[in-house]
């Protein structure tokens, strides 16, 4: 086909989607003739659907035609509740709807549909009171300019259509629980939006500010951390993508701009408006602080915070002033003498402050912010920063408070009576994982079914990823040593790279992390000590080849060659040889290898501005480093900082992020015994309780986000009694007040649930033995085999041998009436439901008791209470006699399909047979906490063990409902009654 014939068609399809992009889709084959009749004669031939199915036959999912399908398709696939379809978005029913509409023929639906697949990314999970809903499209219809732009700078950057109808989304979901700030009567919002550690909250927060700005908010308010180096970096970034280089210049010259020795301002970089926006029918951002300026007083007089009125004698925040007044924008650091000079100056303007819309955006909004005085303590005053927010509050009434934070438990546990504080009273929205992001799943096998002594590199993200500091003593240096190797085979990685597909100056940036300690004593020790071993590591030479060759051999090679994602590896180290050198110059061939990162001057060998320069560097950093700040490029981290509060542990976790193009190399190397007060704290565990801990916290809040009846099951008062804590030493937040809501009950049809919480004193745990034996004494002789499928049809599956039982409902319920509990509290929810047998209950006749028999050399049977021998397993205690997991992964498959939760299949024929309407499944182990030593050193000469030793935990999965009568899946009640309206209670 000519490419006249390809071009023709791209420009006919084009002006066809352009025409239904404001509308609906339409009929593309009348939409395609209209648009040829302005072509040359020959457009009509592509004017039809036979021409664009063999297009499409003949297509890749990468041509210009393609491309522009999906940009289309996605924004359909996207769109919140249309008035054109009923259909959910992101579904395939949404699809086939737009394909139907569009009038195409089942095989071309069919063709579009595999090049351009229906994205099912999951979208933001909700958690709001009931608010009056103001932000439509129709209310927005021209007034929209800053969210157009910026939607167009990030498609123009390279962000997958996909990635921006999500933040288009779920920005939406922020702006429409603000305030209509239009509207006559003024009410101040507060909410709290949950990411992940730099996960792209600043783009969210970008979007948010766009929409709330066309919407009419007119000062904006940006609290951008408490350190410089956060708050230049966020002006910078809302600058370059928000503001533009129109209203930064303002009519002045180029060379005058703030940002003129930027490279990004010389490359254009910068969103361009094509002119100041009032004068193209827009408004214009007026800032109020710059690149390196903070907020100060403005001493050339209090006018640049006038806003401007077209009707004197109207408010400001009546549309026929507002859409015509300028807005303000400002970047300031959480410092209480930036926030008292802006509160002063507040106050001396002349527009009445009520009559202001103002939106606050706190970034990193659990540092600072919070409201950390004992209310207990007798005149306690609010800490400085927490004050000031709490005055800007009280004095913009028509203020709207949005928090932003990957570590949310502080700002939950704020107190929700105290009216001035921060507390999300009206939201909590939390984003979903964005694609391509590496958290800290990626570096656990969190629930993995493969046993840990088997897993391999390809399905163990720990040993992919992860790497033990295990020091001899305070000079040991070997682990140090290693990962300065792994820092430079990792550069001549990316170097190898560039010249393999991925072009010159691919990689801009290539750092490493070291991370010990904030004290700036420790810090100059530590520089010394990594700069001695870098200039005696002898990269260019015999010894350091040795070495590097040998970690190229048994670590980073095997690990590429089976998580490269098609990105090119060296089949031997003499191929990546010759990359060394380089490598190790561009690190450093300035003398300066390493770059300190903590203020104190004197350190400060480098400068770590990412936006000025390209940076492969060694970075040796504390306070500055581990909160907010980006570190580009971030391959290797050396981490050995200890703290007890699960919040800060999380936000140092700056090897998170986007690591497009070397993924594969990134390399962690962590602590596993580090000496915190009287105690040895393992940091890897530490991490995967907190991974647990926030992901348990993420899944209750998208559990409960669902609406019953079209109001809310949980409102952000009720989420506190949702957070979890696995570490005794390491806790989420420390609140100091007890919420007056209480958990009572937990409706789980179809869902796994596994308690984790059991005594540890003998007598209960046989008590509870005692309690199991009937059901024990009804296990069938013979066990039988259950599958387990791998995911995504791969063709692999799992079995496993179990006794098991059918049990009826109240018997089994009586059983675990009867059991003592460690956590009544946690269990007491999920009993209510099923005390409930009924249809608006659990809807559960009876259950299938499953206790899986291992086999084989490190198989331990024992008899408990007499009986036949069952297999014992061993899991770890952890906070409160709590366990970390119980069951199994490859067990669980099998009694989901008997509760109904999955298909039934041919290979898995015995959870067939055991499947019945109404049924559930349970699993029970006998558990040997580690604690007590080896099953193995527990049983007796024979074969017994005591039940004092013994914790019969379960797992279990209620029927699926397969009744459609509405019923919550959560119910609070007041733990004091008579104050059944409050939120908090004082803790006794």
């Amino acid at each position: 086909m000519s490419s006249t014939a390809d071009t023709l068609r791209l420009t006919l399809h084009t002006s066809a989607l352009a025409g239904m992009r404001a509308s609906r889709p339409k009929s593309l084959v009348r939409a395609l003739s209209y648009q040829a009749e302005d072509e040359v004669p020959e457009a009509a031939e592509y004017a039809t659907e036979a021409d664009f199915q063999d297009t499409l036959h003949a297509s890749h999912a990468t041509d210009q035609l393609v491309e522009l399908w999906r940009k289309q398709l996605t924004q359909w696939d996207y769109a919140d509740t249309p008035a054109w379809t009923e259909t959910e978005p992101r579904t395939d029913e949404r699809r086939t709807a737009v394909l139907t509409m569009l009038g195409l023929g089942e095989e071309t639906q069919k063709l579009l549909t595999t090049l351009v697949p229906v994205p099912k990314a999951a979208g933001p999970v909700v958690i709001a009171t009931e608010h009056t809903p103001w932000y439509t499209p129709q209310a927005q219809q021209g007034y929209s300019w800053y969210w157009p732009a910026y939607r167009r700078l990030l498609s123009d950057k390279g962000w997958p259509e996909t990635a921006v109808a999500g933040l288009d989304i779920a920005s939406d979901r922020v702006v429409e629980r603000l305030a209509d700030p239009t509207s006559e009567t003024a009410y101040q919002s507060k909410g709290l939006v949950v990411g992940y550690v730099q996960s792209g909250k600043t783009a969210n927060f970008t979007g948010v500010i766009a929409k709330a700005m066309d919407a009419g908010y007119r000062l904006v308010i940006v609290l951008g951390g408490s350190l410089n180096l956060l708050r230049n970096q966020t002006q910078r970034r809302l600058d370059m993508e928000l503001v533009g280089r129109e209203n930064i210049l303002r009519g002045a010259a180029e060379y005058e701009s703030d940002y003129a020795d930027d490279p990004a301002w010389a490359k254009g970089k910068f969103l361009s408006h094509g002119g100041l926006p009032s004068a193209l029918g827009g408004f214009d951002i007026v800032r109020m602080t710059t690149r390196h300026k903070d907020y100060n007083s403005l001493l050339q007089g209090i006018v640049a915070l006038e806003h401007e009125k077209q009707e004197p004698a109207l408010p400001l925040h009546d549309p026929r002033n507002l859409h015509r007044a300028s807005a303000r924008l400002m970047v300031v650091k959480k410092n209480k003498t930036v926030l008292t000079k802006l509160v002063q100056d507040l106050n001396k303007i002349k527009t009445p402050l009520s009559e202001i819309p103002v939106l606050i955006i706190d970034d990193e909004s659990d540092e600072a912010s919070v409201n950390t005085t004992n209310p207990a303590k007798p005149d306690a005053e609010r800490p400085a920063i927490n004050q000031k927010i709490s005055e800007l509050l009280r004095m913009l009434p028509r203020a709207q408070y949005v928090g932003y934070t990957a570590t949310p438990f502080a700002n939950v546990f704020v107190d929700p009576s105290d009216t001035e504080d921060i507390f999300p009273k009206d939201f909590i929205v939390s984003l979903p994982r964005p694609t391509g992001y590496m958290g800290v799943q990626d570096f656990h096998d969190l629930d993995s079914p493969v046993p840990y002594g088997e897993r391999t590199f390809a399905d163990s993200n720990e040993r992919a990823h992860v790497r033990d500091i295990v020091l001899d003593s305070d000079e040991d240096n070997t682990a140090l040593q290693q990962s300065l190797d792994m820092f430079v085979l990792t550069a001549a990685m990316k170097l190898y790279r560039e010249a393999n597909g991925l072009g010159d100056r691919y990689f801009q940036h290539h750092t490493m992390l070291i991370h010990v300690s904030v004290r700036m004593d420790d810090q100059r020790e530590l520089l010394a000590r990594a700069s001695q071993l870098w200039w005696n590591s002898g990269y260019t030479g015999p010894s350091g080849h040795e070495r590097l060759r040998e970690l190229f051999e048994t670590d980073l090679a095997p690990v590429s060659r089976v998580r490269a994602d098609g990105h090119a590896v060296p089949s031997t180290y003499e191929d990546l040889a010759p990359y060394i050198g380089a490598a190790a110059i561009r690190i450093g061939g300035d003398d300066q290898p390493i770059i300190v990162v903590n203020g104190d001057k004197d350190l400060e060998t480098g400068e770590a501005d990412f936006d000025k320069r390209s940076i492969w560097k060694i970075l040796i950093g504390g306070q500055k480093l581990a909160r907010g700040f980006t570190v580009e490029g971030l391959t290797v981290s050396y981490y050995r900082r200890r703290t007890n509060n699960a919040s800060t542990l999380m936000q140092m976790g700056r090897w998170f992020g986007f690591r497009k193009g070397y993924q594969d190399l990134v390399r962690l190397y962590l602590g596993r015994a580090e000496v915190m007060g009287k105690k040895d704290v393992d940091l890897y565990e530490a991490f995967e309780a907190i991974c647990r801990d926030e992901e348990t916290f993420r899944q209750e809040l998208e559990r409960y986000a669902e609406p019953v009846d079209g109001r809310p099951q949980v409102t952000p008062a009720q989420v506190p009694p949702l957070v979890s804590q696995r570490l005794p030493w390491l806790k989420p937040s420390a609140p100091n007040k007890m919420f007056n809501a209480e958990l009572v009950e937990v409706r789980s049809p179809g869902v796994w649930v596994e308690p984790t919480a059991y005594p540890t004193a003998p007598q209960e745990l046989r008590h509870n033995a005692e309690t199991w034996a009937p059901i024990i004494a009804q296990l069938a002789q013979e066990p039988v085999p259950f599958v387990h499928l791998s995911a995504n049809d791969r063709g692999s599956y799992t079995t496993y041998s179990a006794r098991t039982c059918v049990v009826p409902h109240n018997e089994l319920l009586a059983v675990l009436n009867g059991l003592v509990w460690g956590r009544p509290d946690l269990m007491g929810p999920h009993l209510r439901y099923l005390r409930d047998a009924g249809d608006t209950g659990c809807g559960t006749d009876d259950w299938a008791v499953i206790v899986p028999q291992t086999s084989g050399p490190k198989s331990v049977k024992a008899t408990i209470l007499g009986g036949d021998a069952l297999s014992l397993v061993q899991r770890s205690r952890r906070a409160r006699g709590v366990f970390n997991r119980i069951s199994g992964m490859a067990h669980r498959q099998a009694a989901e399909r008997i509760a109904g939760v999955h298909p039934l299949t041919e290979e898995d024929p015995f959870a067939s047979v055991f499947h019945r309407p109404r049924r559930g499944a349970l699993l029970l182990y006998p558990v040997i906490a580690t604690d007590l030593g080896t099953p193995e050193s527990l049983i007796t000469d024979s074969g017994q063990i005591s039940p004092g030793k013994v914790v019969l935990a379960i797992a279990f999965v209620p029927a699926t409902d397969r009744h459609s009568k509405a019923s919550p899946l959560v119910r609070f009640r007041a733990i004091n009654s008579a104050l059944e309206g409050e939120a908090v209670i004082d803790t006794p």
